[in-house]
């Protein structure tokens, strides 16, 4: 029987259900321990935290002084960006500064003064950490929002991106896509990329100047339109293949793919009105740390998770040194409603540690050990710390990553065989090099192989007036032969050259010639 007694709590109530507590200190028959709970971060403003990139070069006015006009008095250029004047200037910074007495302070492109040249912008977020939103993302613009635009998003940290959303005045015409709205999805299509017109198309209010990306309308699919039923909501996150991955970002995009143009066509006699603006940017979200962390700190410029469980990283991916008695797990939400925390094991001693490659060990009796049975990911060894035959250790990987272990990729022909040294070097047949073997020495060449040049046009090798071709054999003239044009025909035919048919301007020696110019190389 359990008597909690909840002497330390690491928690905070967070905006979004309950897995607020990481761990308790409990009493049992057996005596006080720790008692695990899945956790997550509070959810907080993620634009404290962001870096961002606008580009391209020269796309944020000011750089040289401009003059722009407004879409209520177009005609009416009194404005000015001067990027030289604090005053006039419109960095990207002021998309996330506290506008003091309601006075919008704002980031601004140049005008679209080159049209029809397209006016593109791309405005990027790095979190240099992976985050899941728990609201929605509210973009602000001054002036008007864009006609065409696109949210997209990177899962490792702007290595590659995926499409988030697509926003247009006519879907079809700029995606080749229905519109659609995100309170028409359904359960099985809550995470499905769409196209929406409803915050492109001109309606000339001033008030309308948000951009919304709707978390809050997906997660009501599953808890309610008051979010009242999160246990649903937090059961289909686990269960629902690929879902929680759609709310989990390191990097946001906005691609501005066109201007607001304040009408249906482009007055191209004041091309001075149509720019882009942008005054807020709002990203709610938490730390993702895998349920194993309800804290969430900002050091050394980037947000790490204060990890429990006996989890450690970033994202508390991994188990700590001497708690891998077993492979690493994210928490689970379930089962509701403190879920599963997936604790990381303190490795006994006398147990055999396998850095999570094997999940079985076996005791050797004649020599007293135990050992690791089936390791996995291409490592070997009594505890599978050591690499596969044909694999060479990564170097930037831990040994319980997974992939601590990479293919030699040894070239079948120029290398004697398929293993390779501690650093990925492959042992090369003569005359190949390269850390693959697939790459020839010089004074060699390529040809299912490494084979040493035959002539050199520069060392001029071949004699006689012959021709170097491919490195490989020399093209002799009339009445020379060898594999260097180094024996004359008439000496080793002891014929008279001069008065010989074969001599050297015949039209028969003239088409041998030719005919040996056309024909390949032999490897």
């Amino acid at each position: 029987m359990l008597y909690l007694a909840a002497l330390l709590v690491h928690c905070v109530p967070l905006a979004m259900a309950q897995y607020d507590i990481c761990k308790s200190w409990v009493t049992t028959d057996d005596g006080p321990s720790w008692e695990f709970y899945a956790c997550q971060p509070k959810a907080m403003r993620m634009k404290d935290y962001v870096t961002v990139r606008v580009d391209p070069a020269g796309i944020t006015c000011g750089d040289p002084p401009e003059r722009f006009c407004t879409h209520e008095n177009p005609y009416l250029c009194s404005d000015e960006c001067d990027a030289s004047n604090p005053d006039l200037a419109h960095p990207p910074k002021l998309m996330f500064d506290s506008e003091d007495e309601g006075l919008a302070t704002y980031w601004q492109s140049v005008t679209w003064r080159r049209y029809p040249e397209p006016l593109l912008a791309n405005i990027t977020l790095s979190w240099n950490k992976s985050i899941e939103l728990t609201d929605d993302i509210v973009i602000t613009f001054e002036y008007g929002r864009p006609t065409i635009m696109m949210l997209e998003k990177s899962l490792d940290n702007g290595r590659t991106w995926h499409p988030y959303q697509y926003y247009a005045d006519d879907c079809m015409e700029a995606f080749s896509m229905p519109a659609r709205r995100v309170r028409d999805l359904s359960t099985t299509s809550a995470n499905r990329v769409l196209c929406t017109e409803e915050y492109s198309r001109w309606a000339g209010s001033k008030k309308e100047k948000t951009v919304r990306f709707e978390v809050r309308d997906r997660f009501a699919i599953f808890a309610g339109p008051d979010l009242k039923n999160m246990d649903n909501l937090y059961t289909r996150l686990e269960s629902a293949k690929g879902l929680k991955d759609f709310f989990t970002v390191t990097d946001l995009r906005m691609r501005l793919l066109r201007p607001a143009l304040g009408g249906t066509y482009v007055q191209r006699e004041n091309l001075y009105k149509y720019f882009y603006a942008v005054s807020n940017i709002e990203v709610t979200g938490r730390c993702k740390c895998n349920l194993h962390a309800n804290l969430c700190t900002f050091k050394e410029g980037s947000l790490q998770c204060e990890c429990e469980h006996n989890t450690t990283g970033q994202d508390c991916g991994k188990c700590k040194k001497n708690f891998r008695s077993r492979s690493w797990r994210a928490g689970s939400y379930l089962p509701l409603p403190n879920g599963s925390p997936n604790a990381c094991d303190q490795v006994v001693v006398g147990n055999c540690e396998c850095y999570g490659h094997s999940n079985r060990c076996s005791y050797i009796d004649f020599l007293n050990v135990v050992t690791c049975v089936s390791c996995k990911h291409n490592t070997r060894g009594q505890h599978c710390q050591h690499c596969r035959l044909g694999f060479y250790r990564n170097s930037s990987a831990e040994l319980d990553d997974e992939n601590v272990c990479i293919e030699c990729n040894c070239n079948q022909i120029g290398s004697m065989h398929d293993r390779c040294n501690e650093t990925g070097y492959c042992e090369c047949r003569e005359g190949a090099t390269g850390p693959k073997c697939d790459d020839c020495l010089p004074n060699y060449y390529w040809r299912q192989g490494c084979f040493p040049n035959v002539c050199d046009d520069e060392l001029l090798l071949c004699q006689n007036g012959g021709t170097c071709y491919q490195n490989q054999r020399c093209i002799c003239p009339v009445g020379f032969k060898g594999v260097l044009c180094q024996q004359s025909r008439c000496e080793a035919d002891k014929q008279d050259c001069d008065g010989a048919p074969g001599a050297r301007g015949s039209p028969a020696a003239l088409a041998l010639a030719v005919l040996a110019l056309q024909l390949p190389a032999k490897g």
